[in-house]
C-alpha cells in the first residue's frame, strides 16, 4: 500500500510512539507482517490462522476451540463460522472482568437530567446474572426472543448481556420508535418478553415507552410479559399478570445462574434496519461470529483497550448501540452511556468527554454539522485518543473542523468506518498503521475481501462503483428474519456469490477508500449519474450552508433535475446564486440544481440520518411513507410550504 507522502495531504500520520503501541501493530509482528497491507492479506487468505491469533490476542475466553474455522458447504451465502466453538458472550464481555478488574467502573450513566451513576464489573455481572434469572422466571429459554425498548443506559446493558447469559435473542428497538413501528418488530422477532422504562428523557421532554408499549402490544400477541423500569417514577398503567417492575421481579433473584455455554452459531441478536424504506428487516446475528468480529474492530480499529472510557452517541436500536456494549465489553473498556440528546445543551457532548476522562469518542458527521454553529469546545478533549466516525459519507468542512477542534489538528486519528445493521461489524476502516487522508474510510478492514465494480461486475479504481464484499465474514448476518428469498434478492442477486452493500464506493491512486453515497439514491441528470452526497457536499462548502438534502425531480427534457434543500447557518441569509456557485464550482455546470430552496431543518432519524425519501416524498406531494424513524417529522411540513 504505497503512498506518496509529499504529494498527498494527510489529517493525521501516526507517531512513532502511536504506532508502537497500537494494538494492530501487536497482532501484526505476531503474524510476522510488517505493513497492513500484509496484515489483511493474511486476514483474508488465511483466515484460519487470523483469527486463532485475534483469539489468542484479545484473550477471548472460549468454552471450546473450533474444529474448523468456516463452512461454506451452503454456499457462500449461508457461510457458517467456528464449526464446533462454544462459548457465552456474556461471559467473554462481562463475567470475566468481574474476576480481573471488579472494583473498576464498568458501565457510566450520563442522565439528561445531570445525574450520574456507575456500575463497576463486579457490579454489572451480578446484575446482568440476576435479571437473566428474572427473565427465566418468566419461562425465557435458550433461543427465544426479547426485546429491549429502553434508553441508551447500564440497565439496556444489563438486559443484552442477560440474554446473552441464557442463549436468548435480544431485539434491540429504537427507543425513538413510535408504536407502529415497535409492534412491527416485536410482530417479526416474535418476541417472548419485552423489556422497557416508564419514560425518558429527550430534549427535557419525558419520552412515554411504556404508554407507546402497551399501544404496540396490541398487534404484538406473542409477547407475554413486560418488564418495566421506572426510570422516572411516574404512574404507569401495570397489567396484572402481564407487567412486572423491574426492581421487584429481581429482588428475590440470587444471582447465581451459570451461563449457558452455547455454539458459535446460536443466535444473539436480531438487529433491525430503520425501516425508512419497505417492511423493517431483521438482520440475524450469532453469538461467535459477533464476538469475534466486533471485538477485532474495536481492538484493531478503534484501538481499544481495558481501562479505556468509550462515549459514542447512539441508541442500542442501531447498530452501532450493540457494537459498543460488546466491543467495549469484550476489551474490558468502561462504557459511558449517554441518555437523550447528545447536543442539549450545544457543549454537552464535550463536557462529559471531559468529565469522565473519555478516550474514543463515536459520532457521526451529521452531529459534527450541528455542533459547529455553536463554536469549537471548550472542554478539555486531551483524554482522547481516537475518534470514531460513522453513519454516513463526510465532506471536508466539518471533518477539517472536527480534526482541528476536537483531534488537536491531528493529535489524534478520525477513525471513520462503514459497514451496516446486516454486516455485523464493518467493511472499510481507517488503520492505525497508516496515515489517514480527509473523509476517507481508510482500505478494507481486516477480514473484508473488498472490491469496487463496474455495472458489469468488473473491479473498477478511479471512478465510482458499486462497493462489494467478496467472501463470507464471520459478522455477517445469517440471514433476514423469516424470509430467506429477501436475503438472497437484497444482497446477493446482482453479482452471484457476492455482496452487494448498496453503497458508492472509489479507490484513489493512492490506495485510500472513499464512499459517495447510497447507490439507491442515485441521481441521472441528462444521463450523468451522481450520488446526492457528491451535491450536498459542496453546497455545504459555501459558508452560509450547514446542512443540505438533493433530491432528483422528475423533468421532460432532462429526465431528472436536482433540487436542493439548505439549512442556513445561524445568521446567515439566503443566498442561492452562491450556493449554486459552489455546486458548479466543485461539480461542473452539468450538475447545476434546477431549484434551491431553504428550509429551517431537515427530516432526520434519531441517529442524526438526513431522510431523503421522505423529503423528496414530500416535495412532489406523494406519500413518504413509514416516518416513524424521524425525530422531526414537523420539517416536512417546511418542505411542502417552499416547494
Amino acid at each position: 500500500m504505497s503512498t506518496n507522502l509529499a504529494d498527498t495531504n494527510f489529517a493525521w500520520t501516526p507517531s512513532p510512539e502511536q504506532l508502537e503501541a497500537a494494538n494492530v501493530t501487536r497482532l501484526a509482528r505476531t503474524l510476522g507482517c510488517t505493513t497492513f497491507a500484509e496484515l489483511h492479506r493474511v486476514s483474508v487468505g488465511e483466515p484460519d490462522r487470523f483469527w486463532r491469533a485475534v483469539r489468542a490476542d484479545l484473550e477471548l475466553p472460549l468454552a471450546s476451540d473450533w474444529d474448523e474455522v468456516l463452512d461454506d458447504s451452503r454456499g457462500v451465502e449461508w457461510t457458517t463460522w467456528f464449526t464446533g466453538a462454544r462459548l457465552n458472550l456474556a461471559t467473554a464481555c462481562v463475567h470475566r472482568w468481574a474476576g480481573e478488574q471488579p472494583g473498576e467502573e464498568a458501565a457510566v450513566w450520563l442522565a439528561e437530567d445531570g445525574e450520574r451513576s456507575a456500575l463497576t464489573w463486579a457490579e454489572l455481572s451480578r446484575e446482568v446474572t440476576r435479571f437473566a434469572e428474572a427473565l427465566t422466571s418468566l419461562g425465557v429459554e435458550e433461543g427465544d426472543a426479547v426485546a429491549l425498548y429502553l434508553p441508551m443506559s447500564p440497565r439496556a446493558a444489563v438486559a443484552s448481556h442477560a440474554c446473552a447469559h441464557l442463549g436468548a435473542i435480544q431485539v434491540p428497538i429504537f427507543s425513538g420508535f413510535a408504536a407502529p413501528a415497535v409492534a412491527a418488530r416485536l410482530a417479526d422477532a416474535r418476541a417472548k418478553v419485552l423489556v422497557t422504562a416508564d419514560a425518558t428523557l429527550r430534549r427535557g421532554s419525558p419520552v412515554p415507552l411504556k404508554e407507546i408499549a402497551d399501544e404496540a402490544l396490541a398487534s404484538a400477541p406473542s409477547v407475554e410479559h413486560v418488564v418495566v423500569w421506572g426510570r422516572l417514577g411516574i404512574d404507569t398503567p401495570m397489567t396484572p399478570g402481564r407487567d412486572h417492575d423491574w426492581d421487584a421481579l429481581v429482588a428475590e433473584s440470587p444471582g447465581e445462574l451459570a451461563p449457558v455455554e452455547v455454539e458459535s452459531e446460536a443466535p444473539y441478536l436480531l438487529a433491525y434496519t430503520s425501516g425508512t424504506t419497505g417492511r423493517p428487516k431483521g438482520a440475524l446475528h450469532v453469538q461467535g461470529g459477533f464476538l469475534l468480529s466486533i471485538a477485532r474492530e474495536a481492538a484493531y480499529q478503534a484501538d481499544l483497550r481495558p481501562g479505556d472510557r468509550v462515549l459514542f452517541a447512539t441508541d442500542m436500536g442501531w447498530i452501532m448501540g450493540p457494537w459498543t456494549v460488546v466491543g467495549a465489553g469484550a476489551l474490558g473498556a468502561t462504557v459511558v452511556y449517554l441518555e437523550g440528546a447528545p447536543d442539549r445543551p450545544p457543549d454537552r457532548i464535550w463536557r462529559a468527554v471531559e468529565s469522565e476522562r473519555v478516550t474514543m469518542l463515536g459520532v457521526s458527521p451529521t452531529l459534527v454539522r450541528a455542533l459547529i454553529p455553536h463554536g469549537e469546545p471548550a472542554a478539555d478533549l486531551s483524554s482522547l485518543r481516537a475518534v470514531t466516525t460513522t453513519g454516513e459519507p463526510w465532506n471536508r468542512g466539518p471533518y477539517d473542523w472536527l480534526n482541528e477542534h476536537v483531534c488537536g489538528a491531528g493529535r489524534i486519528p478520525i477513525v471513520n468506518i462503514s459497514g451496516g445493521t446486516e454486516v455485523g461489524a464493518c467493511f472499510l476502516s481507517v488503520s492505525l498503521m497508516e496515515p489517514t487522508k480527509p473523509c476517507s474510510l481508510g482500505f478494507p478492514a481486516l477480514g473484508q475481501d473488498m472490491d469496487v465494480f463496474d455495472d458489469a461486475g468488473r473491479p473498477v479504481r478511479g471512478a465510482v462503483g458499486e462497493l462489494v464484499c467478496k467472501r463470507a465474514w464471520p459478522g455477517m448476518t445469517r440471514g433476514i428474519w423469516g424470509d430467506p428469498e429477501r436475503y438472497l434478492e437484497t444482497y446477493w442477486s446482482r453479482f452471484p456469490g457476492v455482496w452487494t452493500h448498496g453503497d458508492w464506493a472509489s479507490i484513489d491512486e493512492d490506495g485510500y477508500w472513499f464512499l459517495h453515497g447510497r447507490s439507491d439514491d442515485t441521481l441521472n441528470v441528462a444521463g450523468k449519474r451522481i450520488g446526492p452526497a457528491e451535491i450536498e457536499s459542496a453546497a455545504v462548502n459555501h459558508p452560509g450552508v450547514a446542512e443540505a438534502a438533493a433530491i432528483g425531480v422528475p423533468h421532460e427534457v432532462k429526465g431528472e433535475v436536482v433540487w436542493l434543500f439548505c439549512v442556513l447557518t445561524p445568521g446567515a441569509e439566503d443566498d442561492a446564486s452562491g450556493v449554486e456557485r459552489a455546486v458548479t464550482d466543485e461539480l461542473g455546470k452539468a450538475f447545476k440544481p434546477e431549484r434551491i430552496l431553504f428550509v429551517p431543518a431537515l427530516p432526520k432519524t434519531r441517529s442524526a440520518k438526513i431522510v431523503r425519501r421522505a423529503v423528496r416524498a414530500r416535495a412532489l406531494g406523494e406519500d413518504p411513507g413509514d416516518l416513524s424513524t424521524l425525530e422531526n417529522p414537523e420539517a416536512l411540513e417546511e418542505i411542502a410550504r417552499v416547494v
